[in-house]
């Protein structure tokens, strides 16, 4: 068996030290040694205090240096001012790691350098839990009972952390970090470690930034091709942290394309706000999932208005009802009360006889009907005065007689009885709290069973396809075209006797664009003039032009198609080059509507991105896609050199895709 890394003895350790373990009452090294104590699975807990002879009824020792056994984890509950130092005799002792919850400001390299070759959480953290074994590093009083379970959760909130350790849910975690500004340690190491772990069976990720864009690439890849859901919620969206690029692409990315590329990429599910988050983080936890794309769900109701209700949020959000085939409708309709429609989403209350037969009866119903793959009771959960429990004997029992994800779809999550949703939870069924966040969670539930391939490592080539100093629309064109796109024939001029000739060479009737270094968006500035007829009409647009805006002009034979696309890279400041598609021409800002995602992803499956698109065309996807994955494989071959690049319009024609203007956007001068 090979030794254990780091971050095994820092997240998984035998022995903790306290350092600043505390005497007085209700301080944070109290706290901190109290918590340490509590670490059922830890063989040795030293406590450490340069003046306190004993904490907690236990002898300290003065220093770390004192103590007789290099621990695996040091807690730092020292001032800021200290913890560098002692980071440096951590390390120097052959500590694995340590965490330091102080936000130790100005002291960020000071804290990376001293604790180089340690595993280190923090700094401005809450700590990490690890049930599994047993391991409480928190700066904080947390419950007594702190249950193992399938979740492994990262957050850059502390706040978070705690509430969602004590919810009245009773999240159960393999590993809980509360990652902080990761001086040492990124989200995607706290991932790829969790999913070594055979309790892991989703991962839930709140995060403010990307740190370390590749480890948690890496993490996400591995994720995917374990088929362990991650369950992601992001604030802090804001346009200060996106590159200044010019390129129409870049000004319509917007601020979240990094995340939404990253996410579509590797199939993270991502979700709006906390209570999806948290619902959504519950029915992955259960582990049933949905296993065939374009799946419907069912749900059985007590209340013909809160039926309509479901169905009308269902719809908002794109989540589809299954169409109950004819032996399925007889079946329920035998059961219900005269009056009753049979129909999905399904109100069974009639006269309210004997509703846990009659609620059990219908559930089982639909959960075998071939179209269903998911079965929700929507009800309230209400507390019942006289003690019935029939909805949560209904809904056990249904899920007993079936192997679909079956759950309680609550409407009012503040009536629901939380005794009732504990022993549904402690029977593995999960309690969705509110009609929103549960159909987002049963529609991530859905897209699971879709999953994108895992992106490849792709290196690239770029063998000279961008020539140093600035590019006209021709050569422009021509870097496009050597990526494989068909773009128009485009001929340089610089003056009237220029204009003629290529005019010649290109024919009437003709667009004339002015390519003036500098303009990268003609059409703004009247650089662009369509459908010049003659030569007559040619020299007046010149002549124009060259007055307003200088002598260099490009020409183009007119082109004429049934739509317009466009295609571009724009890159993130965190996670790097996206790919992006949209609808193309003049009007690409206003409409802003667009798909991003990694070049990696685009090259194993381009046809994904395009139809995250709407509007589309039929006839034009595939043509987009593979015009996406020859952007994106050049993407990767220019590398670094190239921060932004923009083809728009790409018209289509009865031949194809054809690409009119292209702009790239270079890193440097």
């Amino acid at each position: 068996m090979s030794p254990p890394t780091p971050i095994d003895r820092l997240l998984a350790p035998s022995a903790v030290a306290v350092v600043g373990a505390s005497a007085r009452p209700g301080s944070f090294g109290e706290r901190l040694a109290i918590e340490a104590l509590r670490s059922s699975g830890v063989r040795r807990v030293d406590l450490v205090h340069p003046t306190h002879g004993e904490v907690l009824g236990r002898r300290t020792a003065p220093s770390l240096a004192d103590l007789d056994e290099a621990p695996d984890l040091v807690l730092m509950g020292v001032p800021d001012r200290l913890v560098p130092d002692q980071l440096a005799t951590a390390r120097d002792l052959g500590a694995g790691g340590a965490v330091v919850f102080g936000s130790v400001p100005g002291q960020a390299d000071d804290v990376r350098a001293a604790g180089a070759g340690l595993a280190l959480v923090g700094g401005g953290c809450m700590g990490f839990v690890n049930p599994v074994d047993g391991v409480r590093a928190l700066g904080y009083l947390e419950r007594d009972e702190l249950s193992p379970g399938p979740i492994a959760l990262v957050t850059h909130s502390g706040s978070l952390f705690s509430a969602l350790l004590r919810t009245h849910r009773r999240l159960d975690y393999a590993l809980a970090v509360s990652s902080g500004q990761e001086l040492g340690l990124t989200a995607g190491d706290y991932v790829a470690w969790a999913l070594e772990r055979p309790e892991t069976r989703v991962v839930g990720l709140f995060l403010e930034t990307v740190r370390d864009a590749a480890t948690l690439r890496q993490a996400l890849a591995q994720a995917l091709e374990r088929d362990v859901p991650v369950v992601a919620l992001t604030v802090g969206s804001s346009a200060a942290g996106r590159s200044l690029v010019t390129a129409h692409s870049g000004a319509i990315a917007g601020d979240d394309a990094g995340w939404e590329a990253l996410f579509a990429s590797y199939g993270v599910h991502r979700t709006r706000d906390l209570e999806e988050f948290v619902d959504t983080l519950e029915l992955f936890a259960i582990g049933r999932r949905i296993r065939r794309p374009a799946a419907g769900i069912a749900t059985v109701h007590d209340s013909g208005a809160e039926r309509t209700l479901v169905a009308d949020v269902a719809e908002a959000e794109g989540v589809p009802f299954a169409t109950l085939v004819e032996s399925t409708c007889r079946a329920v309709g035998e059961l219900l009360d005269p009056g009753l429609v049979v129909a999905n989403p399904l109100d069974v209350w009639g006269r309210g006889a004997d509703t846990e037969t009659l609620f059990t009866a219908c559930l089982d119903a639909v959960a075998a009907d071939p179209g269903v793959d998911a079965v929700a009771l929507a009800v309230d959960l209400v507390e019942e005065y006289d003690g019935d429990d029939s909805y949560p004997r209904a809904v056990a029992a249904a899920a007993k007689h079936t192997d679909k994800p079956v759950v309680v779809l609550s409407t009012m999550p503040a009536a629901i009885d939380q005794a009732q949703a504990r022993a549904l939870r402690d029977e593995g069924i999960a309690v969705l709290e509110g009609a929103r966040s549960g159909l987002r969670a049963l529609g991530h539930l859905r897209d699971h069973a879709d999953r994108p391939p895992v992106p490849g490592v792709v290196a690239g080539s770029p063998g000279g396809l961008l020539r140093e100093g600035w590019l006209d629309a021709a050569s422009t064109l021509a870097v496009i075209a050597r990526a494989g796109l068909a773009t128009v024939p485009t001929l340089p001029a610089v003056s009237r006797d220029d204009v003629v000739r290529a005019a010649a060479e290109v024919g009437y009737p003709l667009v004339l664009k002015t390519d003036e270094p500098g303009i990268d968006h003609r059409a703004r500035v009247g650089g662009v003039v369509v459908g010049v007829a003659d030569e007559t009409a040619l020299l007046a647009a010149y002549d124009d032009l060259a007055a307003r805006l200088g002598p260099r002009v490009a020409l183009q034979p007119m082109v004429r198609g049934r739509a317009e696309l466009a295609l571009g890279v724009v890159t993130d400041p965190q996670v790097g080059p996206l790919v992006l598609v949209a609808h193309g021409g003049s009007r690409i800002e206003e409409l802003a509507a667009r798909a991003v995602a990694l070049p990696e992803a685009v090259l194993a499956d381009p046809r994904r991105l395009v139809d995250r698109l709407a509007g589309v065309p039929d006839e034009a996807r595939q043509l987009l896609a593979d015009a996406a994955r020859a952007v994106a494989r050049l993407t990767l071959d220019l590398g670094p050199t190239v921060t932004a690049l923009d083809i728009n319009p790409m018209i289509l024609t009865a031949d194809g895709l054809v690409a009119v203007d292209a702009l790239v956007e270079r890193s440097g001068p």
